[in-house]
């Protein structure tokens, strides 16, 4: 049972407010508010518990003897458990989806129909990857070698404020999966589909100490543990400077370190593709207000098709609609927090004041967090705007006379997350696919991926690689036992 004071009554849904540790709901001296994007000033959904280093060193605590358990549960133990937190997800979708609409103003819709579902499929995913793996083994040298995974222990997932839900059960599955016990710290702007996440991990049966979430704002509480040396993974997913930070403290301890760090994707769009697909999908990456990491942001079109591209585009930016996310309607919601509104905005300005063209839009709108859908056309490759990450409603557009400068503009930031390129040339797609610094490339689509893919960036969009076996090996630790043939029974 949990303690009504640690209880938040979200729109109609009960929402745990405290810290899940050594599978005790446990409250913290101080809290802070959650908001809705929806209503700022007036739509305050939760006061949640506060966490500090005495939180953070209790978790960790906790961490270490839920992995003396989790840890020796076998690979089919471990799948059923998951298996049931992925049966409570699917069950609690509506719920879900609508705290998370609340919390960071995600469209409830697509909240619905993709991404809670998604959380129910990356669980079900690493609980039958773990089950169907098999270990390497070989002769060699006179010897039986045999390669065993072996659990790494206590992880600490650290997950961003966009799309929380759906991103802490992408990182926390092949934690869980590979035998660690985690702590799980949330973005503390949108924290509350976490508590809910932990409520039904509870209720799937970990053990306690195995699953934790630990809730407050990163310097406070992210810190400690990150650099506590009892534990041995530390995976993150948020800004290249906290990245930095976390590096460093993860680099103290030799602790493995995964970050995601989002990026500033070129969108390449060349006159023998379908241009009107390319425009449509080019005004899609406005969705969620661009608070999207993989969006491709910057828009690069072959020069002959400029003004064909530039009316289509135009003419699919107008017909998306800016509402509120609950409504079944709306296309564009409104952005996560005023701090980040303005930061967009702030770019936005500088833009202007640096000569650079706004094409469309470049103002905050009035009475609400969203922002007008805004393209904007540099005066130079080095503009601000086109070379660092802006996550908001903004796209550049710039043009190319040909295949290789559309290359060298697409490669000239130091993020490379993803790429997106229209094309209809296969031999032009397998071209750009090899040259392209960035971890994923699309062709002609965007978002459709095997999960079991790596997944990461290079450059400063991060270190590391997540999905299917790529993010099983790094939560574990690898051994080889090696067996003389002649040893007897």
């Amino acid at each position: 049972m949990i303690d009504e004071s640690l209880l938040a009554d979200v729109d109609g849904v009960s929402v745990p407010t405290g810290h899940l540790i050594g599978g005790a709901w446990v409250g913290s001296p101080t809290t802070f508010e959650s908001r809705s994007p929806l209503g700022w000033d007036d739509m305050l959904l939760a006061n949640v518990a506060r966490g500090d280093a005495v939180t953070a060193d209790a978790a960790v605590a906790a961490a270490v003897e839920g992995f003396k358990t989790w840890g020796r549960y076998s690979p089919a133990e471990r799948a059923e458990v998951m298996h049931r937190l992925a049966d409570l997800i699917e069950a609690s979708n509506e719920q879900i989806a609508h705290v998370e609409c609340l919390d960071m103003a995600f469209l409830e819709e697509s909240m619905r129909l993709r991404l809670v579902a998604r959380g129910a499929i990356n669980f079900r995913l690493y609980a039958d990857l773990i089950v169907e793996h098999e270990d390497r083994r070989w002769d060699a040298k006179d010897m039986d070698n045999h390669v065993i995974r072996m659990p790494a222990g206590p992880a600490v997932v650290i997950t961003p404020w966009n799309a929380p839900f759906m991103l802490s059960t992408w990182k926390l599955a092949p934690a869980l999966a590979a035998g660690n016990s985690v702590i799980h710290k949330p973005a503390e702007w949108s924290p509350l589909t976490a508590a809910l996440l932990a409520e039904l991990a509870i209720e799937a049966g970990f053990p306690p100490g195995s699953y934790n979430l630990v809730q407050g704002i990163g310097s406070e509480v992210g810190a400690a543990l990150v650099a506590d040396d009892r534990v041995r993974r530390i995976t993150f997913t948020g800004s290249v400077p906290t990245a930095r930070l976390i590096g460093k403290a993860a680099a103290e301890n030799i602790v493995p370190f995964t970050a995601e760090l989002g990026g500033k994707n070129p969108l390449i769009v060349f006159a023998d593709s379908d241009i009107a697909a390319a425009a449509k999908k080019a005004a899609w990456q406005y969705d969620d207000s661009g608070q999207v990491c993989l969006s491709g942001t910057r828009l690069l079109v072959e020069q002959s098709i400029r003004a064909e591209f530039l009316e289509r585009f135009h003419a699919e930016a107008d017909a998306l609609v800016i509402g509120d996310s609950r409504d079944s309607a709306t296309d564009v919601a409104p952005m996560a927090h005023p701090v980040h509104r303005d930061k967009v905005d702030g770019f936005v300005q500088r833009a202007r004041a640096n000569g650079d063209t706004i094409v469309r839009g470049g103002n905050k709108m009035v009475d609400s967090l969203h922002y007008e859908l805004t393209l904007i056309e540099p005066k130079s490759n080095d503009s601000e705007v086109v070379q660092n990450e802006i996550f908001g409603p903004v796209l550049t557009f710039q043009t190319f006379a040909n295949e290789a400068e559309a290359i060298e503009l697409a490669n000239s930031t130091q993020y490379g997350l993803s790429a997106i390129v229209y094309t209809g040339s296969r031999e032009r797609a397998g071209r750009l696919g090899a040259e392209l610094r960035a971890g994923l490339i699309w062709v002609n689509t965007f978002l459709v991926r095997d999960l079991t893919a790596p997944f990461g960036g290079c450059g400063i969009s991060g270190i590391g690689r997540e999905g299917g076996d790529h993010a099983l090996d790094f939560h574990a630790d690898l051994k080889t036992v090696m067996i003389l043939d002649n040893t007897t029974t």
